[in-house]
């Protein structure tokens, strides 16, 4: 499915309209039960990079989503779901929208979310039971997305073209399987073919533990890249008199691809992944501390740097995006968690980073250190909407590509329906 121009909102617009029409012929409903959805969410981003010799990036762009869900043909348990997102700037707007190429303007720095409009989902689903079957363009949210995921943070979310199977017939036991042939991401280009394979499966024991296995054959024609990720993850919450602990704790091995890599020739893989963070609230006071690894290489010892293409990047190790892409000597994040929540004083949150290499290029390992800030609560008088603050600064080390300082804040309102 190559990307989509038309406009989103118009189609959708004109489903409605037929929906109405078409549900009223006597002894046939080709629509029914239509519920719609919507989202607007307006954002300032400022960036700024240390002596890059760019202008610091200006932001002020709006996401607009409209989307129906809708039964079809009176079938009981078939469905069909679209949403059509826009993404546009207003205002005094300076920056570079896609580093990667020409388009953008290179007088700036770089922010992630070009104008765009296009189809985020679109796929028709059948449920029978406990069991269900989507097959198009849909968000595929897995875990905690560190390895699949939409990356919502950006304006114009990651959608995945895919053939996908749920099931939760057996009580605590969750079950996936896809089929992704492409994917779209937040950049204005076109679709990227894939061949990848998605298996995932979590049984939950109790409040304590759910134990959660996974294998990721991936391929991507963007990357020209291709591995199969297996791994175990342990999660859950205990209880204790004064406060409640979330845990996670992970371990993944990254081999050759299963697949032949879309575009290029098989790529050799040799890296493992390992996390650890826990966070406890006590009484809405939020405390937590957090060690994940993604192995490196030396470049001559036979191994590859542990990577995560498909995931939901930003949530993880630090918010100034640094480490979107693995380092050769790869990565160790160890963090501190400091913050509160409640439901009328809204959720604060300030994080420490300090990266370090698992192996040493060329002799250095700092890779600098990050204080992340948040600050989120609804905004009263209006149901559905929310405002975000939020700020990463980061602090560079003496591995090169990793020396500049970058400093980037955030201004967001949003509203859903």
């Amino acid at each position: 499915m190559k990307k989509i121009t038309l406009s989103a909102v118009a189609i959708l617009s004109m489903a409605g309209t037929f929906s109405s029409i078409l549900s009223a012929d006597e002894g046939f409903t080709l629509f029914s039960n239509t519920k719609f959805n919507g989202e607007v969410r307006a954002r300032y981003e400022n960036v700024d990079v240390e002596d890059s010799g760019k202008k610091e990036a200006n932001a002020y762009t709006v996401r607009a989503t409209l989307g129906l869900e809708t039964n079809l043909l009176g079938v009981n348990g078939l469905s069909m779901k679209v949403d059509g997102t826009t993404v546009q700037t207003i205002g005094a707007t300076k920056y570079d929208n896609d580093p990667r190429t020409t388009v953008g303007d290179s007088r700036y720095e770089a922010v992630a979310d070009p104008e765009q409009t296009r189809f985020t989902q679109a796929y028709l689903q059948y449920k029978l039971g406990n069991t269900a079957l989507k097959a198009g363009r849909q968000i595929i949210n897995l875990d905690n997305e560190r390895f699949i995921g939409s990356v919502d943070w950006r304006q114009m979310m990651q959608s995945f073209d895919a053939v996908t199977l749920t099931n939760t017939s057996v009580t605590g036991l969750n079950l996936t399987g896809a089929y992704v042939y492409s994917y779209a991401t937040a950049f204005n280009e076109p679709t990227w073919d894939s061949k990848s394979v998605i298996l995932n499966g979590s049984y939950k024991i109790s409040d304590m533990v759910k134990v959660t296995a996974y294998d990721y054959m991936i391929s991507s024609e963007k990357t020209a890249y291709g591995s199969d990720t297996v791994g175990l993850a342990l999660t859950g919450e205990v209880p204790l008199s004064i406060a409640k602990i979330n845990y996670r704790a992970e371990y993944a091995k990254q081999g050759d691809a299963t697949f032949k890599t879309v575009g290029s020739a098989n790529v050799q893989n040799d890296a493992q992944y390992y996390n650890l963070d826990a966070l406890s609230n006590i009484s809405g006071i939020l405390a937590g501390v957090g060690y994940e690894v993604l192995s490196g290489t030396t470049g001559s010892d036979g191994k590859t740097a542990f990577s995560t293409p498909l995931a939901t990047l930003h949530k993880f190790n630090g918010w100034a995006d640094k480490f979107l892409a693995t380092p050769t000597g790869g990565l160790c994040d160890a963090s501190a968690t400091l913050g509160y929540t409640t439901p009328t004083l809204g959720k604060a949150m300030v994080v420490y980073h300090n990266y370090t290499t698992d192996v040493a290029m060329s002799g250095k390992s700092d890779l600098g250190r990050e204080w992340d800030m948040l600050y989120t609560n609804t905004i009263p008088g209006v149901k559905g909407l929310n405002g975000l603050i939020k700020a990463a600064y980061y602090q560079g080390g003496d591995v090169a590509g990793n020396i500049k300082d970058v400093s980037k804040v955030w201004l967001q309102a949003t509203y859903k329906f």
